[in-house]
């Protein structure tokens, strides 16, 4: 089972999209119909609200008059939290209904405007934002929906901005032109993504990722880690820190994010592969053991547990290590060396230009053995540069 968190602004055409991967087959979660849902006319919810609130804010019909709840909840800070203490408990409960009603194999896209603002971005595997320039958001809205140009844009200025909504995006899925395009964007995400990682979170295995491949540096691999790293701390992970190539600025690399995931034992690293197999980021157990270094050659201090990203669209590596030991150490010095010396880190992007291209059409193994020649010489220079600088992990 895949859950996808789909979120954009008003007017932003996050419905055609949301209605597009249903017509593919998606389990479409609609958090606004679920909250319309829970206080009906007839509900122990609605019924629950005219307690806290009075009968004003029931229309003459029996359902609930909304606008004049809003009036009251919006002015007052304590009358908003006794509403979301009876409505938000009756939305989750339906929501993991509806979630565990779905097979086994559902992609389940749930439909939230305020995704962004209540901080719901690590619950999913993945986010989609939809976009479309502010403009064309208040004429669709305006012709559309016939609201005032003056009440759209008092809407969007109280929702999450642009940064905010970049911010947590997997997908960001600009809806500037035409349905169509929209639409094809939508049918692309299936196919190529959506479908492909959801079965490998159920089948519990990684995307293949052919052979070495280096990119220029990509200033969105800093925040594409703090997703991940979110999705890990909300599975359990009581530390992780973005290491490897990629968290170096300005550095070449392969496009897969390293993160270290730091644990007190080897016990614990354990425990964590079926929440973290849940979360997204499948056990490797073949590859438990770093190449041990002359600063300390006690294989113990280099043994680790290893998991990889399900997404095919963000491939990603998880090294699990006990905090202290030396793998431990060496993942953090290196990212700090190479961040702080210039010298080794053009030498460092050159070597390994000569060793994927050497090794373009072999695996990801003999790229990194081709490697350790240059690592071998450099564990010695970022041990002196650690003693120079008195550097901690």
């Amino acid at each position: 089972m895949l859950r996808v968190g789909l979120t954009g602004g008003i007017g932003s055409g996050k419905s055609t999209v949301a209605g597009r991967l249903a017509e593919h087959g998606a389990v479409l979660i609609d958090a606004d119909r679920i909250a319309r849902e829970v206080v009906a006319p007839g509900s122990d919810g609605l019924a629950e609200v005219v307690t806290a609130f009075g009968d004003s804010v029931l229309t003459p019909d029996g359902s609930l008059d909304r606008p004049t709840l809003a009036a009251i909840v919006f002015a007052d800070d304590e009358a908003r939290a006794s509403l979301n203490a009876i409505v938000h408990p009756r939305i989750g409960a339906r929501t993991a209904a509806l979630t565990a009603a779905a097979a086994p194999d559902a992609v389940i896209v749930h439909d939230v405007p305020l995704l962004v603002e209540n901080r719901l971005a690590p619950m999913y595997h993945l986010v989609i934002v939809v976009d479309a320039p502010i403009e064309q958001r208040v004429r669709r809205l305006v012709r559309d929906r016939g609201m005032n140009e003056a009440d759209v844009l008092a809407r969007i200025a109280a929702q999450a901005d642009e940064p905010r909504r970049r911010a947590v995006a997997d997908v960001w899925l600009d809806n500037g032109g035409t349905a169509d395009q929209a639409l094809a964007v939508a049918d692309e995400l299936w196919a190529d993504r959506l479908v492909p990682f959801e079965a490998n979170v159920r089948l519990r295995r990684m995307p293949d990722r052919g052979g070495p491949k280096l990119v220029p540096y990509d200033p969105g691999w800093p925040a594409a880690a703090v997703r991940l790293i979110a999705r890990l701390r909300l599975a359990g992970a009581p530390r992780v820190d973005h290491i490897g190539s990629t968290s170096v600025p300005g550095l070449g690399a392969k496009d897969v994010i390293d993160l270290q995931v730091t644990v007190a034992s080897l016990a614990d690293a354990d425990a964590l592969a079926e929440p973290f197999a849940r979360a997204g980021f499948v056990p490797q157990p073949h590859l438990t053991q770093d190449t041990p270094r002359a600063s300390n050659p006690d294989p113990a201090q280099w043994r680790k547990r290893v998991a990889a990203a399900a997404d095919p669209g963000r491939w990603c590596n998880v090294h699990i290590r006990v905090e202290g030991s030396a793998g431990w150490r060496a993942a953090l010095l290196f990212r700090d060396w190479l961040r702080a010396s210039p010298g080794p880190r053009a030498e460092y992007l050159a070597m390994k230009e000569r060793a994927a291209a050497e090794n373009a059409t072999a695996t990801i193994g003999d790229y990194a053995a081709a490697k350790e020649p240059w690592f071998h010489k450099a564990f010695s220079e970022m041990e002196r540069w650690a003693t120079d600088t008195d550097w901690q992990p």
